[in-house]
């Protein structure tokens, strides 16, 4: 299994000691938190994008070039670039000049997001987020993959002249995943397109996301793409990672503040039910305990699911060394044994976008035209397939 540290940098404040750092400060956290990341090893480093709420992720893009200037090897992803609210030409560039600056390090993660604030800030209509989504992902795959397009759809001015947006990726098209949370919409997109999904599992019982995760399955075979290339990520419950020596002594010192913030959030229909660490503990995907208990939840869910990329996210209203400490005793703890129990070839030597960063010393062939052919190698005696 693969690694990942999501932050979608909440600002808020620490409801039992009521500390909050101050804009500036919890930015930097961010860069070092990926920086220190790096050097221990994990394997990917997620910014979020939220344009409401109590965040200060409206702009990814910045600080994930911020991120690439003090890295070298850690792959940068997004969790999630919402497309919906955005134009396809700007994140074309924009990420791509990240995928530049990085050397073929990005990989993103597309979705509508989870903040149904955004649309009206953005002058859109909620009701047609799906399919915003949708045809701004057909768009956004044409600008990295082909030049001189032109386009024509219905949320956006058309391309009559042919348009090659600038600058290029590194590398030919970085890959793109589809977060997916609460609807088989972003599952069966994903599964349409090939491409690989990472599935939210925030704050429902396991079995909610298993639907989505069976779903995409699926659609999957049933457009008859390679299953090679059919790559499942995982979040790890919206608390954050907590480690202590023993699963006891976890919920003495994180659970008031779990609880607090759990409690704190009232947004129907996207609250958690897990409303007590204990709760949470036992049943709910929050990865806090001994390290030996995280461990036995993640390959719990791992058997459930068979995800090749776990996502973790740190307490991010403690003391910031506290989380540095959390973020070390994960690597050397637990990262290690799960690792041993669940392989993947996610970004090995199988894999066409393991050689992509710069690092690697591969930057041709083109991974995603490498993908593009395999799937249509891997459809063609399957005559049962559904054409798209």
């Amino acid at each position: 299994m693969k690694f990942q540290v999501l932050d979608i940098i909440p600002h808020l404040k620490n409801p039992v000691s009521g500390e909050i750092v101050s804009t500036a400060d919890r930015l930097n956290q961010v860069v070092q938190t990926a920086r220190r990341a790096e050097e221990l090893g994990y394997d990917s480093f997620s910014v979020g994008e939220r344009h409401a709420g109590e965040f200060i992720s409206s702009s990814p893009t910045t600080v994930l070039a911020a991120i690439a200037a003090v890295t070298s090897r850690i792959r940068l992803q997004t969790g999630v670039t919402v497309l919906s609210v955005l134009d396809p030409v700007r994140v074309a560039e924009d990420y791509a000049t990240i995928d530049q600056l990085s050397r073929g390090r990005l990989e993103l993660v597309i979705g509508k997001g989870n903040e149904v604030l955004q649309y009206p800030l953005f002058g859109l209509d909620l009701a047609d987020q799906w399919d915003l989504l949708e045809e701004k992902y057909a768009l956004l795959r044409r600008l990295w993959r082909e030049e001189d397009v032109t386009w024509s759809g219905r949320f956006r001015p058309a391309l009559t002249d042919p348009t090659t947006s600038t600058p290029r990726p590194y590398a030919g098209s970085p890959r793109i995943w589809h977060g997916s949370a609460t609807t088989l919409t972003s599952a069966a997109l994903a599964a349409r397109w090939g491409d690989p999904l990472f599935t939210a599992n925030a704050i429902q019982p396991r079995e909610n996301y298993k639907v989505l995760i069976d779903h995409y399955v699926a659609e999957y075979e049933r457009h008859g793409h390679d299953p090679r290339h059919r790559y499942l990520g995982s979040g790890s419950g919206a608390g954050g990672v907590f480690i202590a020596s023993t699963t006891q002594e976890a919920k003495r010192q994180y659970g008031p503040v779990y609880e607090a913030l759990t409690a704190a959030r009232n947004v129907p229909g996207n609250n958690s039910p897990f409303r007590d660490i204990d709760h949470a503990v036992s049943e709910g995907p929050a990865l806090v305990g001994s390290p030996e208990q995280v461990i036995d939840k993640i390959l719990s869910y791992h058997e459930l699911y068979g995800h090749d990329l776990q996502s973790i996210s740190l307490p991010t209203t403690l003391p910031f060394e506290q989380q540095l400490e959390i973020l070390e005793r994960f690597a050397l703890e637990v990262i290690p044994a799960v690792r041993a129990s669940a392989p993947t070839t996610l970004w090995e030597s199988t894999d066409p976008y393991g050689g992509r960063p710069g690092f690697a010393g591969a930057t041709e062939p083109d991974a995603a035209s490498a993908v593009t052919t395999d799937h249509s190698n891997h459809r063609s005696p399957n005559a049962y397939v559904y054409a798209h």
